[in-house]
This record gives C-alpha cells, structure tokens and sequence, in this order.
C-alpha cells in the first residue's frame, strides 16, 4: 500500500431519518477546519444538504461527499439519507466507504435505519461505529441507547466516549483510550478530574473496554491477565485490530448540535479507523484478482455515483481501488468495452468542485463529462480489464402512471425522467404499450413526489401522478359459430365476403388461426386476410376493450363474388363474424396475478399474511430465511398490489423486503369484473 492510501479515510455517516447525521457531518467538518461556521438543517445552509428538495424538505435526499484534510490525513466524508424512500444513497455511500459511523439519537434510542444500515457494512466488510448523538437532549439517555445496541448485536459492542452523569445531566465526557475525562465549557475543552465516585461507576465500563481490547491480541490479553495496565498505544492496537475483524465495534456519545465531543470522534477517524481497504475484482476470463490500494497497481475505479446536471453536465464519482486516475489516463468501461477521454478530475466539498490534478488508490473524487459511464461501472485500463462489485441497487417496489399536465409534453418528462433514473437507479421508467400509460417506479411514494418536483425544477415540466391501470385480458368459455357477411353496393365494384368462423376457448396468448375450408367456397387467398381480420380484432375485447387471449378461430365456410370480393372485404366479415362470435362465447375478464415472495421478520408475519387475504392474495407457503426472518410466498392479483410496499413498511416498520413477479392470468371475480366492464364504459 502506498504511503498516501495510509493516510485517507473513507467514512460514511448512515442510520435511520432525522438522527442527525447531517447535523454531525456538519460539526465534524467545523472542527476540522473546512468550515468558518456550522450550518443547521432547519436553516438550509448546511454542506452536504445543498440540494434544493433537500433545502425545500429539509431532510437529505441523496448521498453527498464533503472531502477535508485532518491531522496529516485526508477524510471523505459521505453524508447519506435516512429515509427508506432514498435507500439508493445509502448504498452509494456504504460502496464507497472503509468505515460506517452508524447514528443513533441518544433520545430515542435504536432504529431500524440504523439496524439496516449496520447490517449492509458488514455484508460489505466495512468496520462499523455506533454513535449516540443528541446528547445535548434534556430526554437523552446514553445508557438506555447503549444498552439497546449491545442487546441487538452483541457483546463485541465497546465503549469509547461515554458520559461521566450526575443527577440525570452530562458532567463530562471520559474518554477510555485516552482514560481521561473531558469537560466542554462555552466552546472550550479541558481535562477535569472524576469523582471518586464516578471512578467506581466506571470501573465495570473500563473492565468491559479493557477485556474487549485485549481479546484482539495474545500479548495484550497476557498483559490483561497480569493485571497490568494497557498503553494508549495498545489500547488503539486492539482496537484497530477489534475493529477489522468485527470483535470491536466502537460506541461514541457526543452531541452533534452543540459539537461537544465531536473532536474525540474525529481524532479516532483520523488515528484508529482503517485506511482504504484490499478488494477483489474480477478478471476478463472470470478470475478473482486481488487489489490493494497502491497507485503503482493497475488502474480500477468504481463509479459509485452519478449526477445529471441541465448546468453542471453530467458527473460521476469514483473509489479508486488501486492505480491512479490522471488527465492522462484514457477511462476505458469494463461494462461496455469503450474508452473515452478523460474529463476534468475535482474533489467535492458538497456542492463545491475544487480541481485536482490526480486521484491516487483509496481516493474518492469526481470526474466531468464522461458520457458513457453510469453507477456501477469499473474504470480500468484497456489492457488489463477487471470488472469491480458494482452498487448495490435497492430494487423499485412502488410505481405510478406519470402523465403531463400539458398535452404534448409526454416526451418531456420522458426525456426528464430518463437523467433523474441515470442519477438514481433506484428510480426506473417505463412506457405500458397495453394502458398507454408512461409508469415510473421507485423505493415509495416520497421518492416518486420528489421526482416530480425535480422534473419541474430542473426540466421545467408539470406532472400528475396517478394509479396505473391493470393490463387486464378477456377471453371466451364457450364454443360458438359465428357468420360475418360484408356486402356493400356503391356503384362500379362492389365489395363481398361472407365467412362463417367457429370459435373456441384454447391455451394460447395469441390467435390460433386454422381453416376447414370445403368445395373453394372461399378462395386460398383470401385466408390471410380473414385471419388479419380477426388478430386486429383480438386486440379490443368486447367488454372492456382489454386484448383477447385464449381463441381459438377456425374458418369453416363462406362465400365470394368473382368481381366484388377483396382482401378488405373478407377483412371486413371476419371482423363482423368476431364480434357476433366472441359476445355469444361468454366472454369474461382476467386479472393478472403475481407472485409475490416477502421478508418479514415474525412480530409481523401474521399481520402481513392478514395483509395479503385482504387482498385477495393467496398464501402458498412460508419458509425460514436469514436473520431469524420468514419467507413468505404467495399469488396476488396486481390490481391489489399497488399500496402493499407502504403497507408492508408500516407492518415491519421498515424490516421488510419484497419482490414480485408475473404469475399468470386468472378469470377475475364478478365484482370485480362488473367494476373493470363500468370503468371501462365511463
């Protein structure tokens, strides 16, 4: 590893909505010196809340990378979202990052955010660090927090920064690696001397501490075993150690609005939490290869985030994992096999570009104008291709038809909504060549009001979102005979077919087109056009308009004229003899049913399933899945599925997962039919 890639951090700051992520972000980089003051989210002028919806709501939205120089080491930090709805940006910054400082409020202890998030570092290999924050909250309550944490993930859970109490109030902060404690008084910081008594109320805290790091190393846990004390040099030994295997995840209580102990936190950043880490790629024949971040190594980058500007243009940023990305440098895509040249190389502090001349292995920055380039894809060099673990891309459950406000503009929005879906890939659009609907779909309902509201912003363009139609079928139940006569007399030729067509119910998505045609009573040629006839006419059915499946249509018998028949006449009479046909066939409406397969953990496994009944679903079956969770499939009509990704949210409180696929068609109940036919006829 190079000497620079010791030196930089790559910290993402994750956990669940309004905890103060980007209200700790923001004192971290005061403290750091990138800052002149400290913004406030309330008051929109915040660093990596820059983003006018973000200003406009005042939550984050999306990831953001404010990069700040520390004590020798070069920090970036990635502010993401809280909110299940913007999962996207939590998954840019856990790809990015070496170490995830997982937020919990002091006040309201462990959240769901911040279980899901402590869970997607560790897929990932990322050391982790719990910190408590709000502890300037008159309601906070560290002990309780930390009690939670250690009660959901374990024993390996280790106290760093905690709160030195006295009647319910913060006296101080002690800190254990440093065993000292720390007193913050109208923005100053001095060392005090605890109480007897707090010194015998943190003997038990300073054992756990103490043990927890000697575990790490077989001369530390000797040293503990002898009763001897450990340095402040062993005790980050251990703890560095702790932390790159998961046997120590370091918890640290400060308050972010205030800023109090935030330099204790941002001192461990820069000495303990890991520099850039080893990954592995894969070759062009298939085979793992190893990488470590040396800029001598061979060029590979991961793109972990795009942003699509009308000003700006289009940015991409990168992770270099080994080598370094330099103007020089041709950017070849592992995906699409392409070079491009290589656009303007900054580093980001927000909403700030500052130029930069390279970015070195283990270096997250941002390039410009690099057309081809999406989230996911690996910069490498054409001559050593590695493909890298791209994003990972939380899958769109919720969608919506998008119309335009202003008839004419459909192509607006579509050319709009393909950039926001380049910087989101979360969001994805579509056209339903069946409803003639343009439909989007994304992670929740605030995701896709936030994409309208940046459609109009950035792409001036009104739209309305809408509950998308069901693509429903019609087909027959019974076999009939049908005659369809075309006979029309308006001087010179005339026109005359006449057929007589026997139609059946068959298991087919397409009409089945046959003939048992006797004596020349219609002429060879003319089939064609009889069966072009009919399949215009399957796509219209009889009661609600919806396409036909599952006919059959035999031609059988007819008659022509030498002079008045044509190809348009016995289209004509096909289509007559389907209409009279296929009304008399007990024609009847089908409903598209998907399977659907959900995680849920088992305090709301009944309440879902309960879920699913009401909407006439039908539970197939349930089978253990990771986590202590429970898998359960079943069939849904998709006419029901529409509100199921806020229910099941609400059911699991965010627990929960699920994906869907089209099953097949099935006859819709009466009601329901009735229902499609009256709309259908509005």
């Amino acid at each position: 590893m190079s000497n620079r890639a010791e030196n930089i951090r790559n910290v993402t700051i994750a956990g669940h909505a309004s905890k103060g992520k980007t209200t700790l972000c923001e004192a971290l980089l005061n403290i750091a010196g990138a800052t002149e003051r400290v913004g406030k989210v309330a008051d929109g002028n915040t660093v990596c809340d820059f983003d006018a919806e973000e200003k406009k709501r005042k939550v984050s939205l999306n990831s953001a990378v404010a990069s700040v120089e520390y004590r020798g080491k070069s920090i970036n930090f990635i502010d993401t979202p809280g909110l299940f709805d913007f999962a996207m940006g939590s998954a840019e910054g856990i790809r990015a990052a070496d170490t995830a400082l997982i937020v919990v409020s002091a006040r309201s202890g462990l959240a769901v955010g911040a279980e899901k998030a402590f869970k997607s570092a560790g897929a990932k290999g990322l050391s982790r660090i719990f910190v408590t924050t709000k502890m300037d909250d008159e309601r906070a309550d560290f002990y309780k927090s930390f009690n939670e944490i250690v009660a959901k993930f374990g024993t390996q859970v280790c106290p760093i920064v905690v709160p030195v109490l006295s009647e319910g109030k913060v006296r101080s902060y002690y800190n254990m690696i440093e065993d000292k404690a720390f007193v913050y008084e109208n923005g100053t910081k001095k060392e005090v001397t605890p109480e007897p008594a707090d010194v015998l109320r943190f003997e038990a805290i300073k054992a756990v501490f103490a043990e927890a790091v000697a575990s790490t190393d077989e001369e530390l846990m000797e040293k503990f075993f002898e009763g001897e004390e450990l340095t402040r040099e062993e005790k980050i030994k251990g703890v560095k150690l702790g932390m790159a295997d998961s046997s120590i995840i370091p918890v640290f209580a400060l308050s972010g609005l205030t800023g109090v102990a935030c330099d204790m936190l941002l001192d461990f950043i820069a000495d303990v939490c890991p520099a850039p880490l080893s990954e592995y790629a894969m070759d062009a024949d298939g085979e793992p290869v190893e990488l470590t971040a040396d800029e001598n190594g061979p060029l590979a980058a991961v793109c972990f985030k795009t942003v699509s500007d009308a000003f700006i243009g289009k940015l991409n940023f990168f992770k270099v994992i080994s080598g370094k990305i330099t103007s020089s440098v041709t950017a070849y895509n592992a995906r699409t096999g392409k070079e491009e040249r290589m656009g303007k190389i900054i580093k980001m502090f927000g909403a700030k570009q500052l130029d930069a001349s390279e970015l070195a292995a283990g270096d997250i920055g941002a390039i410009t104008k690099l057309s081809g380039f999406s989230t996911g894809d690996t910069m490498c060099s054409s001559n050593h291709v590695i493909r890298l673990d791209d994003v990972v891309i939380p899958t769109p459950t919720y969608k919506m038809a998008i119309g335009a406000v202003k008839k004419g503009e459909e192509e607006k929005i579509a050319a709009g909504l393909m950039r926001l879906c380049e910087e989101d890939p979360s969001l994805s659009f579509s056209n339903n060549t069946e409803t003639h609907q343009q439909i989007i779909s994304g992670l929740g309902e605030q995701q896709l009001e936030v994409a309208v509201s940046r459609l109009k912003d950035k792409f001036g363009v009104d739209s309305v979102l809408s509950t998308p139609k069901v693509a429903y079928r019609e087909t027959i139940t019974k076999k009939v005979s049908a005659q369809g006569r075309h006979k029309k007399q308006s001087g010179g030729h005339g026109q005359f077919g006449d057929v007589f067509i026997e139609f059946e119910p068959y298991d087919t998505e397409n009409l089945i087109f046959a003939e048992r045609v006797v004596g020349g009573s219609v002429p060879k040629n003319f089939f064609p056009a009889v069966e072009k006839g009919l399949n215009e006419c399957m796509e219209n059915g009889v009661l609600a308009g919806y396409k036909m499946v599952g006919v059959k249509a035999t031609l059988y018998d007819g008659s022509y004229h030498p002079v008045d028949s044509s190809e348009m006449s016995f289209k004509m009479a096909a289509s007559l003899a389907f209409k009279e046909g296929i009304s008399n066939a007990m024609p009847v409406i089908l409903e598209p049913i998907v399977t659907l397969k959900a995680i849920v953990n088992d305090d709301a496994m009944g309440d879902i399933i309960g879920d699913i009944n009401r909407r006439r679903g039908r539970v197939l079956g349930m089978t253990p899945a990771a986590d202590g969770n429970q898998e359960i499939l079943a069939e849904v009509p998709d006419a029901e599925m529409t509100t199921f990704s806020t229910s099941m949210r609400q059911i699991t409180q965010g627990r929960g997962s699920f994906t869907t696929e089209f099953a097949r068609y099935d006859r819709a109940p009466e009601h329901i039919a009735q229902k499609v036919i009256s709309e259908a006829k509005a």
